[in-house]
């Protein structure tokens, strides 16, 4: 329904002309909102493609509302709060190495050559064209595969892609391990008495960590899959029997900050170690992560998303974020939208978003 505003708008009536202008110099919002019958026809975001929820979907939510002020505002926050984070991921990660390199844990390193990619103007399928083509052709041997670059480039869309072509193939990540070291270190700490965050020092010693990181050990179950177990202190478990209940819980979740800054260089040993173990039983392998770390990893296959476009990144982290809320609404409510409803939501969500 139509407001007064928004009427007076839309009348063809010629005595309402300088009303009109005056309405078009407000820039009144309920009007950018609702949008017409023409815009809505002419949108290429139907239900079709919004339920796909991939990158044709958001590159079309960039198409479709590029210009709609809203979006602009969104997109240029979400660049902002990206480049923000990513800074503060790597000077995070930079001190939890070089706290490692003085345990003795790590030495320093000379980056490795990398394969950079630009993925402006490149689909998923486009940039995992590109890897496949740089990789090796046996069947039998496997390889790690390392994905790294500023977020909002691609890397899981690309890791995800590629865990569908490669034979044999998994991905790694280091959170589990992170989260596995993690609860020895609150397990010891609550056996001694002793909260860990307050007492970081006295706990996370290089001989605890030693002693905690021979409790871990990476190796094949029954079934014939790879899996990490946690053996000491009362405990002796597999990862996957819990990463989703005893490795969730609060006490383990609190404290993985504190743990990680510590034990970043012997994380990345174990898994350096893992995935040697992998590859040699011929397993592809996908490891997507910082340069700070992954530059730790042995292979000759690395490669850097990159996009030099700030504000791309900004428009493609936005567009997630609308088709994303646009979708989940309309499948609560159990709808089949048309064009005009699903513009009318999504210019709706990015006002709402930036008035926050």
């Amino acid at each position: 329904s139509y407001s007064f505003c928004t009427l007076l708008r839309h009348t063809k009536m010629s005595f309402l002309a300088p009303v009109n202008w005056v309405l078009e110099a407000l820039m009144i919002k309920d009007v950018d909102v609702d949008p017409s019958e023409e815009e809505a026809m002419n949108s290429a975001l139907s239900w079709a493609v919004l339920k796909k929820q991939d990158s044709a979907c958001s590159n079309t939510v960039i198409t479709v509302l590029g210009e709609f002020p809203s979006f602009v505002k969104l997109a240029a926050m979400e660049a902002e709060m990206l480049l923000q984070r990513d800074k503060e991921d790597d000077t995070k990660l930079e001190k939890g190495i070089q706290i490692s390199i003085a345990r003795g844990v790590l030495d320093p390193i000379t980056p490795p050559a990398i394969t950079k990619i630009d993925v402006k103007g490149k689909t998923p399928d486009d940039v995992t064209q590109l890897i496949l083509s740089q990789l090796p052709k046996s069947n039998t041997a496997g390889c790690v595969v390392v994905l790294q670059g500023m977020s909002g480039t691609g890397k899981g869309t690309t890791g995800t892609t590629l865990l569908s072509k490669l034979p044999n193939c998994v991905t790694w990540s280091n959170g589990n391990v992170f989260r596995s070291l993690t609860l020895l270190a609150a397990t010891h700490a609550k056996q001694e008495g002793i909260d860990l965050k307050d007492n970081a020092e006295k706990v996370l010693t290089s001989e605890n960590v030693a002693k905690w990181m021979k409790m871990l050990s990476f190796h094949k179950t029954g079934d014939k899959k790879y899996d990490i177990k946690i053996q000491g202190l009362g405990l002796d478990v597999n990862v996957s029997e819990v990463q989703n209940t005893l490795l969730k819980e609060t006490l383990v979740a609190k404290n993985i900050p504190t743990v990680a800054e510590q034990t970043q260089g012997d994380v990345v040993k174990f898994a350096a170690a893992a995935l040697k173990q992998m590859t040699d039983d011929g397993m592809n392998v996908i490891l997507e992560g910082r340069a700070a770390t992954v530059q730790y990893v042995p292979t000759p296959y690395r490669f850097e998303l990159i996009m030099n476009d700030s504000q791309l990144l900004g428009q493609r982290r936005a567009a997630q974020r609308v088709m994303a809320s646009c979708f989940d609404d309309f499948k609560k409510g159990g709808e089949v939208p048309g064009k005009s409803a699903i513009l009318r939501k999504a210019k709706s969500f990015c006002d709402d978003w930036v008035k926050v």
